[in-house]
């Protein structure tokens, strides 16, 4: 019986020893050398790569795209399932998610209809016509997290008009905008072109704040 109770003590006491190693290794070190090294080689990164204005206040993420509620601003892609690209009233990142829904779904062949008469409306100025097959796949379709920052240089270029309208700024001015901004394929041949949309608007307000 002593035999049993002591055999008991000591497993319980060896397992407790383990538990505080492990907590401190991989609790409390693990976590402290990982954190330190990112720190180190990536601190961008690893600090969530955040993107500050002219100012060096932290306006957002390089990662999640963000909400524009006036046309004036390049807007980014239709997000949480679609809904209206119109000044993007849709855009939640409390939410992250694709649409799940099919190609033929009704709901879905709406959602982009309605998104592409949106676009057209919202980017014709009266010297610039928006064609239907002008209207790129990204700015009727959310991508799946629904919190792309990014759209193609093709939707950026789109926009061109009515935000040099807007802000009566001239065509050339916003055009060489997105030609500034415009990253190309990751290691030149790695995805595709892309524009980040809140650091474009960022260089759009320095430009408006230059000009008075």
């Amino acid at each position: 019986m002593n035999n049993s109770i002591g055999s008991a003590g000591r497993l319980l006491w060896a397992g407790l020893r383990a538990l505080l190693v492990l907590t401190v290794v991989l609790g409390v070190l693990y976590p402290l050398a990982v954190t330190g090294l990112a720190q180190l080689a990536f601190p961008h990164q690893a600090n969530g790569s955040e993107i500050k204005d002219a100012s060096g206040r932290v306006v957002g993420s390089e990662l999640i795209g963000q909400s524009y509620t006036d046309l004036k601003w390049f807007q980014s892609r239709p997000s949480n399932g679609l809904g209206t690209n119109s000044v993007n009233t849709r855009y939640k990142l409390i939410l992250s998610g694709a649409t799940n829904r099919s190609g033929d779904n009704p709901e879905l062949i709406k959602w982009v209809t309605d998104a592409k008469t949106a676009v057209i409306k919202d980017n014709s100025t009266p010297d610039f016509t928006v064609r239907p097959q002008d209207v790129p796949a990204d700015a009727v379709t959310s991508s799946g997290s629904g919190l792309d920052p990014h759209i193609s240089p093709e939707y950026a270029r789109l926009q061109v008009h009515r935000v040099a309208e807007l802000n009566h700024l001239t065509v050339a001015q916003v055009d060489k905008l997105v030609a500034d901004h415009t990253d190309g394929r990751i290691l030149g041949f790695v995805g595709e072109p892309r524009v980040n949309v809140l650091r474009l608007n960022i260089a759009l307000k320095a430009l408006m704040s230059s000009r008075g």
